[in-house]
């Protein structure tokens, strides 16, 4: 039989609010082990396991109120219970038998170790197939991981802040019909006692640090003391030696929980990434003192974007190479297309010819169609013609990737660029719809402005920027003729590409752009 815990006598409270659980399925639990925090508005407080055993099902979320004699969990194998092969005994004989299979995260491209963001089901509930089981985010964007399958959660091995990649087993599902399969081999979810990531290890000073990075990593005892944190936050934060009284609290009433710990510790560890760089760090200014201000957080991948640019800025040496294209003859044709395009659905933009001119720029100059090696000196070559477009959303900028551009004819592309626009505006977008990029495409001609320097999207090798384009008076030999000219900022990384070729880039994008049919040859 199954053991219950639930809460016990915690005094005068009543609809205490679960603040952390610090138990899932299939932990084993000692007794007096804590396995909630719980917060009413003038303490935290810790609720102790008075029996042990390893844990069938978690009932309660952060967030639920709870008061005494509320479950929490049901626990098996210890006083009265039964252990793993009765259990699996009882299944097995039962005529509606349920099994059970690992949850694996499905291919996400070339990503690797992406973050949990969201974990969206928990132990016991039921899912249809297709529905979403986690959030993952990288440095481009939001992605939903849907399941495979209908059943329900009986395990989770993950948790908000995880690192995870193709093949991660994010939990266990059952199943209620069809055959069992051959019983995978199963690795086991580290215990909570495990080591932590990489990232989440205790800072410690490099060997040759200097005084002063010697100097962050001792604690002040007394702000350690002072700040509104729970206990197993403040175990986490000496396991980390991160300055808890330094923390930001974004839980209710500035309560510091374990996310903030570990955005202190990130937040260090950049900056004395780029202090060993030797670029010194912008120093903090109190902005209050000169009048209002007010603070307004980031979206997460204006963050990750952040952070992936400022790589980029620092490790490429980049040039930009500005030009003007005569597109008045193509804005035309492409005006002329729209009855055609309405009969098909679509809406045919510059975007789509400037896709299809610059994989005929691709093939005209393949070192634009490389990545740099890691070694800095071989160049891989690309076969293929895949074109990212960048794409700003109401979280920040986006870079789709429309595949084998070459192939396909601008009524196509035009279908590519709207399914995957509203996917990347609606955070839908998958790994495998951002990744594989040859070149990118940047355009600010719905907004404005003459020339820009795009920053190249690494590993790429260049990126194409496009502003808006105008009427300007153009001088063919006997008298100036009205023309609607397009600005082309075209960045390039100097140790791959040198000017000459940037230029011959641009001034082929023009000729393309300016007559369509030289794609063709």
């Amino acid at each position: 039989m199954s053991i219950e815990l639930r809460i016990p006598d915690i005094g005068d409270f009543d609809a205490v609010e679960v603040t952390e659980v610090l138990i899932r399925s299939g932990d084993a639990v000692a007794v007096d082990q804590s396995v909630l925090v719980l917060e009413s508005d003038k303490a935290s407080m810790e609720v102790p396991a008075e029996t042990s055993g390893t844990v069938e099902t978690v009932t309660v979320t952060v967030g639920d109120k709870v008061k005494q004699g509320d479950l929490i969990a049901t626990l098996s194998g210890g006083s009265g219970g039964i252990g793993p092969e009765e259990k699996q005994a009882a299944v097995s004989s039962s005529p509606s038998a349920r099994r059970e299979t690992a949850i694996t995260l499905p291919d996400i491209g070339d990503f690797d170790a992406v973050e949990v963001t969201e974990v969206a089901v928990a132990v016991g509930d039921t899912v249809a197939e297709n529905d979403t089981l986690i959030t993952l985010e990288s440095d481009k964007a939001s992605m939903e991981v849907p399941a495979e399958q209908a059943g329900e959660i009986v395990e989770l091995t993950i948790t908000v802040g995880d690192k995870v990649s193709t093949g991660t087993v994010i939990g266990k599902m059952a199943l209620t019909a069809g055959p069992p399969p051959p019983e995978p081999r199963e690795e086991k979810a580290a215990p909570r006692s495990a080591p932590v990531a990489a990232a989440e290890r205790p800072l410690s000073p490099p060997a040759q640090a200097s005084e002063p990075e010697m100097a962050r990593t001792a604690i002040d005892q007394g702000a350690f003391d002072k700040a509104y944190a729970s206990p197993s936050v403040r175990r986490f934060a000496r396991e980390l030696g991160a300055q808890l009284g330094k923390v930001r609290g974004t839980g209710r009433k500035g309560r510091i929980v374990a996310e903030d710990v570990k955005a202190f510790v990130k937040q260090i560890m950049t900056e004395a990434a780029v202090s060993a760089s030797g670029i010194p760090a912008i120093p903090a200014v109190d902005f209050s003192a000169f009048g209002a201000v007010e603070e307004h957080e980031l979206s997460r991948i204006n963050v990750l974007t952040g952070a992936a640019m400022t790589r980029c800025w620092l490790n490429i040496p980049h040039v930009t190479q500005h030009d003007l294209c005569d597109i008045t003859e193509l804005e035309a044709f492409r005006k002329s297309l729209r009855p055609e395009a309405e009969k098909r659905g679509v809406k045919v933009t510059m975007v789509a010819f400037l896709m299809k001119a610059l994989a005929a720029g691709l093939q005209e100059f393949p070192r634009f169609n490389s990545s740099l090696a890691g070694d800095g000196k071989h160049l891989i070559m690309k076969q293929y013609f895949h074109i990212g477009v960048a794409v700003d959303t109401a979280k920040g900028l986006v870079v789709p990737v429309i595949r084998d551009v070459d192939g396909k004819g601008i009524y196509q592309l035009s279908e590519d660029l709207m399914t995957l626009s509203a996917k990347a505006r609606e955070g839908k977008l998958g790994p495998q719809d951002m990744s594989g990029a040859s070149m990118t495409i940047s355009s600010l001609g719905g907004i404005g402005g003459q020339y820009f320097t795009p920053i190249v999207n690494a590993p790429e090798v260049a990126i194409l920027g496009v502003s808006r384009a105008s009427i300007q008076p153009h001088w063919d030999g006997k008298v100036f003729q009205p023309k609607l000219m397009l600005p082309l900022s075209l960045s390039y990384d100097h140790r791959v590409i040198d000017g000459a070729l940037a230029a011959r880039m641009t001034v082929y994008l023009g000729q393309v752009l300016s007559d369509m049919r030289r794609s063709l040859l």
